[in-house]
């Protein structure tokens, strides 16, 4: 059988909750770890046509609803992982490569302006499907090309130039991420860590760290702060069943230990209608929702 030349890990009817960072969700008709990127151009070919795959790293920016994912979830993480140095200015990172490594690698490497990777809480293709960033830069402004596939398993080689490319936004050709080439500026490794360490311990200082949340829950309005915009409509600390709005941080929502993927979809629509209504501004989510109720 076909199936048997697969290389990688295919689980039936697998749990979500333990694959994303907000840890809710139910299950996925299949989940399939690809062992690499050759691996997952056999396995894409094998899928239905009316089976649209869901792509998950970290799971550091989705919810997964309740009633889990009725199509295959495609896991990067720990499969397409390849990190090569290509020259003293680039490098290539695949789709699985978590920004946290991309981060060390850029301080092992000399390169300078690597912060923003250390603040991205999830893996290389979700950093390019939705551009990304943090301490002021984007993923896509070190982008010089891409990797991507599509359903049939062809590779194809693309340039930023190909895509319309905004805040946390990224439109283009429908296909997907499975690596990219970056040019970064070379600097001093051991000043760009200690730079990274600064930043990391102002960001924790703000943030709710150690707790179960896809870190910003939405986008910053022009010229505005959602977190003030959240704060401002009285609703810092507000929960529903065991989802919170962070009192740490007002655009952080947090599981504190019972939440619901419902509970937390509730309070994300939530949000958005009281701080339409009392500060008119429609708040938009950064987070991407999947699956059923």
């Amino acid at each position: 059988m076909v199936a048997q030349r697969f290389q990688g890990k295919l689980i039936a009817n697998a749990p979500m909750a333990r694959l994303n960072s907000w840890h809710v969700g139910g299950r996925a008709k299949r989940l399939y770890t690809p062992s690499d990127l050759q691996d997952l151009r056999l396995f894409l070919t094998t899928l239905a046509t009316t089976d649209e795959p869901l792509w998950l790293g970290l799971g550091s920016n989705v919810l997964i609803r309740d009633g889990g994912v009725n199509s295959t979830v495609i896991l990067t993480l720990g499969g397409i992982k390849a990190l090569d140095l290509l020259n003293a200015e680039t490098f290539r990172a695949e789709a699985g490569v978590t920004c946290a490594k991309a981060a060390k690698f850029c301080v092992k490497n000399d390169f300078a302006n690597a912060e923003f990777f250390a603040g991205i809480p999830g893996t290389i293709g979700g950093a390019l499907a939705m551009n990304a960033g943090a301490f002021g830069h984007e993923t896509w402004q070190y982008v010089i090309a891409v990797e991507t596939i599509d359903k049939q398993g062809k590779l194809r080689k693309r340039y930023p130039q190909e895509y319309r490319i905004g805040y946390r936004s990224i439109a283009g050709p429908k296909e997907w991420f499975v690596a990219a080439y970056f040019q970064l500026p070379k600097g001093d490794g051991k000043r760009t860590a200690e730079h990274i360490k600064a930043l990391l311990k102002k960001r924790n200082a703000s943030q709710p760290i150690g707790v179960p949340s896809c870190g910003s829950v939405f986008t910053n309005p022009p010229g505005d702060h959602a977190a003030r915009l959240i704060e401002a409509s009285g609703l810092k600390g507000h929960h529903i069943g065991g989802a919170k709005v962070s009192p740490k941080h007002a655009n952080f929502i947090i599981n504190t230990g019972e939440a619901t993927a419902a509970d937390i979809e509730t309070l994300i629509l939530l949000i958005q209608a009281r701080v339409l209504q009392q500060q008119k501004i429609k708040l938009m989510p950064e987070v991407r929702i999947f699956g059923t109720t």
